[in-house]
C-alpha cells in the first residue's frame, strides 16, 4: 500500500505541480477511508470503524470510545491509562475534558515532566482530576501501582499501550474491573494466528515488529477474563473489548479476530487531523 500511495502521489504531483505532499497524502487517505467504509463488512451498523475520529488520540480512538459508551453508558467516568508518553496524544485526554478523572502511568521521566508542565490544572488545580505515576510497568508491580492511586473495583476504561508486555500486564490486572478495555495489538500477524511476545520485565521497544501480541491472542485472553472483542480501528492499531455482561447484542458478531481484524494501515494514522496544539496543552495554566 505504501508503495502504491507513493507512486500515485508522485504521478499526481507531476501533473498538478503539487508540492504539499502532506496535504495530498491526507486527501488520498481520506478517499481511501471513505471508499473502505462503504464496502463490506464495514457497512454493518454494529461495527465501530465508521464512528472513529481524532481529538487527542493517536488515531481515531476518541470517536470509537465515544460510540462505545453511547451504547453501554458510563458509571463513575474513571479511567486508567498507561504508556501515555507526554499525554498530548492518548486515549483519555479527551475524556479529561469531558469531566472524567483517573490515573496515568508513564515510565519516562522526561515525559512525566512534560505532563506536569502541561496538565497543571487537572494535576494540581482546585479540583484535581488526574493522578500521575512515573514508574516503569511490569507484571509484578502493575496491581500495586493502580492500588496506590486509590483506584479499585469497577472503572469505566482501561487503556494499555506499552509496546511490548501489553498481553502479560493485561493478564495480571485484577485490582480493577474495567467495563471497557483498549489494548494495542500487533497487526503484522493475520487474524487467525495467535502470537505473544515472550515476557521480559526489562523490555524496551526497539522499533521492531516483534512486540505485543496478535489480535487472536488478545481475543482469547480477553475471553478468559470475561471480555468480548468488539472491534478494532481502521489503522490496525488498537483493539476494543467490553465486559461480557455489558455487551449484549450491541456490537458486531461474531466477536472474533477473524471477523473484526483490521490490517496495519499505519500511514493512515498520520493523516488524522490533530485536535490539540502541537506544543501546548489546553489544560495548562501557562
Amino acid at each position: 500500500m505504501s508503495k502504491y500511495i507513493s507512486r500515485i502521489t508522485q504521478q499526481v504531483r507531476n501533473v498538478l505541480h503539487i508540492n504539499n505532499l502532506d496535504s495530498l497524502s491526507y486527501l488520498m487517505w481520506e478517499q481511501f477511508r471513505t471508499d473502505l467504509l462503504c464496502s463490506e463488512p464495514y457497512t454493518n451498523p454494529l461495527r465501530l470503524e465508521k464512528y472513529g475520529y481524532k481529538v487527542f488520540s493517536q488515531n481515531d480512538e476518541d470517536g470509537i470510545i465515544n460510540e462505545i459508551f453511547k451504547r453501554i453508558g458510563t458509571t463513575n467516568k474513571v479511567f486508567v491509562e498507561f504508556g501515555v508518553e507526554n499525554g498530548l496524544e492518548c486515549n483519555s485526554y479527551y475524556l479529561l475534558m469531558n469531566d472524567w478523572h483517573g490515573l496515568w502511568i508513564e515510565g519516562s521521566k522526561d515525559c512525566c515532566n512534560q505532563i506536569k508542565n502541561n496538565f497543571t490544572v487537572v494535576l494540581d488545580g482546585a479540583k484535581p482530576s488526574l493522578t500521575l505515576i512515573n514508574k516503569y510497568i511490569t507484571c509484578e508491580n502493575i496491581n500495586e501501582l493502580i492500588e496506590s492511586s486509590g483506584i479499585t473495583r469497577e472503572i469505566d476504561l482501561l487503556s494499555i499501550d506499552i509496546d511490548g508486555n501489553d498481553y502479560h500486564v493485561f493478564k495480571e490486572i485484577d485490582v480493577i474491573s474495567p467495563r471497557v478495555v483498549i489494548v494495542e495489538y500487533n497487526a503484522k500477524f493475520p487474524s487467525n494466528f495467535s502470537w505473544i511476545m515472550e515476557y521480559n520485565p526489562t523490555h524496551i521497544w526497539d522499533a521492531s515488529d516483534k512486540q505485543g501480541a496478535s489480535l487472536k491472542a488478545l481475543e482469547l485472553l480477553a475471553r478468559e477474563k470475561g471480555y468480548r472483542l468488539i472491534g478494532t480501528n481502521l489503522s490496525g492499531v488498537n483493539a476494543f473489548f467490553v465486559r461480557e455482561d455489558l455487551a449484549g447484542n450491541l456490537f458486531a458478531e461474531p466477536a472474533t479476530a477473524e471477523n473484526l481484524y483490521n490490517p496495519g494501515r499505519f500511514a493512515m494514522g498520520m493523516t488524522y487531523i490533530s485536535g490539540h496544539p502541537s506544543k501546548h496543552c489546553l489544560m495548562s495554566e501557562k
